[in-house]
């Protein structure tokens, strides 16, 4: 029996579609949507109905009935933090989706994914969602209570790299220690420790690199006085933050393409930024590396950018060291939902059940009265177990530090 899949990614500027029977691409397309058409809705969400009905009409010119889709699949949004997995579109899930607490165009695609499927009675699934959270409980604390560290990454092309790069080196996915970099419009870096991504950069709220239209990690007393300096308002220093920053905020432009060709017609100013970014790229790899206490099988690179010969080797040479280098160029999001879909209705892969949760409060972590996944994680690393005897190095440094004092 054929299995028909419908891949649907919704972007800022575009909704991408895709058909895949088993896995063999039918038809994909791009809908590009321009400033003016998207100036007509308020919020995201008014965007909903007419996107849907972009994509069915797009459906119907290539011939493409709707009633022979086995599933319908959508790129996830900003939700609940979940594990990585498939998990059909349930109610819970589509709640979460119309009151998601940011607006991002990924949004949609569990939304209309969820539409189209009823109207056929078919399933509907979102697959390694950019909530995706795995991170160990002391990646998430910064030195502000209130500013905790979240997981928002790429997951659904970083986890299909790291399983890509695996089957290659006929690997699980869970025996390794990979560095997976995404570099596209945002950029994350992540630790995948044994098939979970221990700690990631942010690059939605604008931490680790900068990035051809994000900001990345910034100065935090400057900018506190810029916030008050009533040079901006609120929504244009997070417009900074996310859409305006990097390279745009610098060079006037997005495009990594047209910065390679000003460099090349001799614009230093456009090298000198280039090259910071892609700096501030090399040491959050780096800083990954000590997430995995160096242990590290090897480095991907990934996005769009890894297209660039002339970025990937200036990462390269500041990161060969770590470990062994590979260069995944671009990405196919489409396919990895596709993917993703095809095995969920077949049972090769769990479909995983969404709940909406809260963030626990690291403070309340002493409250036995009330569960918590945060203290259990703990409590697990300290409970004593057959450790390995320290070496006589270790020893000797202890005991220099403790008669030292």
């Amino acid at each position: 029996m054929k299995h028909r899949i419908l891949a649907i990614n919704p972007g800022s500027t575009s909704t991408k579609i895709a058909v895949y029977d088993d896995g063999n691409l039918l038809f994909k397309q791009s809908i590009e949507h321009s400033r003016e058409e998207l100036e007509r809705f308020p919020h995201l969400l008014d965007q909903y109905g007419w996107r849907k009905g972009l994509i069915e009409q797009a459906l119907r010119r290539q011939g493409i009935d709707l009633m022979s889709l086995s599933a319908v699949i959508g790129r996830g949004g900003i939700i609940s933090p979940v594990e990585s997995g498939v998990y059909e579109v349930n109610d819970e899930l589509r709640h979460d989706l119309e009151n998601a607490r940011m607006q991002h165009a990924s949004n949609l695609g569990g939304l209309i994914a969820r539409d189209i499927a009823d109207e056929i009675g078919v399933k509907s699934f979102i697959a390694d969602p950019v909530v995706v959270d795995e991170m160990i409980p002391y990646a998430r604390i910064s030195g502000v209570p209130e500013l905790p560290r979240e997981s928002i990454f790429h997951a659904l092309n970083q986890k299909a790299i790291a399983r890509r790069f695996s089957k290659e080196s006929n690997k699980k996915y869970e025996d390794l220690n990979l560095i997976v970099c995404h570099m596209g419009g945002g950029i994350t870096i992540s630790a995948h420790r044994k098939g979970r991504v221990i700690d990631t950069t942010n690059a939605l709220d604008g931490c680790g690199p900068f990035s051809p239209e994000r900001s990345g990690s910034l100065p935090p007393g400057p900018l506190v006085k810029l916030c008050f300096s009533g040079k901006y308002t609120e929504k244009e220093l997070l417009r900074l933050v996310h859409g305006a920053g990097g390279l745009m905020a610098h060079l006037g432009t997005t495009s990594v393409p047209e910065v390679l060709q000003r460099i090349d017609d001799g614009d230093l100013h456009a090298m000198l930024i280039l090259r910071a970014m892609v700096y501030t790229v090399a040491k959050e790899i780096g800083a990954m590396s000590t997430a995995l206490k160096g242990d590290v099988d090897a480095i991907l690179l990934t996005g769009g950018m890894a297209h660039s010969q002339r970025i990937t080797d200036f990462v390269a040479e500041h990161v060969e060291f770590i470990a062994p280098i590979y260069v995944y160029p671009g990405e196919d999001e489409l396919l990895t939902l596709a993917e993703n879909a095809l095995a969920a209705i077949t049972g090769e892969r769990e479909v995983k059940v969404y709940h909406s949760t809260e963030r626990e409060d690291p403070s309340a972590i002493n409250d036995r009265r009330r569960p918590s996944k945060l203290r259990d994680i703990l409590l697990a690393a300290i409970t004593p177990t057959m450790r390995p005897v320290p070496s006589f190095s270790t020893l000797r440094q202890y005991l220099h530090i403790r008669f030292k004092r």
